[in-house]
């Protein structure tokens, strides 16, 4: 906070500077203006006092007439102050004292913006989600957080961010268990359904800023920060993809797997179970059939 206050003091005090300068400089021409019109009328009441009224036609420097060398010294100051106002800052109305206090801001904005960048690369990021009273960690578990996943013998999940097979049990059993759930996701699995899934909070976990969702679909930057919000349902699901699932299961109690008994060539897998980490309590065989392309196991995993 002291950080924040030093560095605000630091932009006012620039304000200040600056618009104190450019009121400086305008003073400063006008008075070169004033000059100019000084000299002007000195200059033509000289030539007046000589040409009509005869004064200073005896007084001579070296047989010159003073009003000869009055003339010079008067052409001099006339040129130097008409270089000043009409050739280097040109004419002195409102529209030049408008134009020299619009660049004067203008170089005060670009300060000031510049100031604030620092401002806020010093500052702390702010996140999407107010972080909670107690930190996340594996051990400090709200809910029953659950995997839900269909993966083959060689733990592949998908391929070109699709499914690589048609199990239709195992679709009604994902939409029988996430119903009424928070259903956690990265941005690709969510752009893979045609529209989110109907009586479920769907969650999606990117490191995109202002990333496009429909209203009622929650967006954060992390998956600890995914589990925050979504800790007053009493069984959320991480529904996907292979880098959701890797950073998810430090914090999960239970995984439900379908076990497809089939390899598959992918590009995305799930982790490997560690059965030493994990207890099987549940295991319920279907063989192939019309609606289901392949043999396959529904298994449920509690961490030990």
């Amino acid at each position: 906070m002291f950080g924040k206050k030093t560095q605000k003091s630091q932009i006012d005090r620039d304000q200040l500077e600056l618009i104190e300068n450019a009121q400086r400089r305008v003073k400063q021409k006008k008075r070169l203006y004033i000059h100019f019109v000084v000299f002007l009328i000195g200059a033509v009441f000289l030539v007046l006092a000589n040409t009509v009224l005869g004064i200073g036609d005896a007084v001579k420097f070296f047989n010159i007439d003073w009003f000869v060398f009055a003339i010079f010294i008067w052409l001099f100051f006339f040129l130097y102050h008409v270089f000043n106002v009409f050739v280097t800052h040109k004419f002195m109305g409102d529209a030049w004292e408008k134009a020299q206090l619009d660049k004067l801001v203008g170089e005060q904005k670009l300060r000031i913006e510049k100031l604030k960048h620092q401002v806020a690369k010093k500052a702390p990021q702010q996140v999407k989600i107010a972080p909670s009273n107690t930190a996340l960690s594996p051990n400090n578990k709200t809910n029953n957080l659950t995997i839900i996943v269909a993966a083959s013998e060689n733990n592949a999940i998908g391929k070109d961010n699709g499914l690589i097979w048609h199990l239709s049990d195992d679709l009604k059993r994902f939409k029988s268990l996430t119903s009424g759930h928070h259903i956690i996701m990265g941005r690709k699995t969510f752009e893979s359904f045609p529209k989110p899934l109907p009586n479920r909070t769907h969650v999606i976990v990117t490191r995109q800023d202002n990333y496009p969702v429909p209203v009622g679909v929650i967006v954060v930057n992390s998956i600890e920060k995914a589990i925050e919000i979504s800790k007053n349902d009493n069984q959320p699901f991480i529904i996907g993809g292979g880098e959701i699932y890797k950073q998810a299961l430090p914090y999960v109690n239970t995984i439900e797997i379908t076990r497809v008994h089939d390899t598959f060539d992918a590009d995305t897998f799930f982790p490997e179970i560690d059965t030493t980490a994990w207890k099987e309590t549940h295991h319920i065989f279907h063989g192939k059939d019309s609606n289901n392309n392949h043999d396959f196991t529904f298994l449920t995993y509690i961490k030990r």
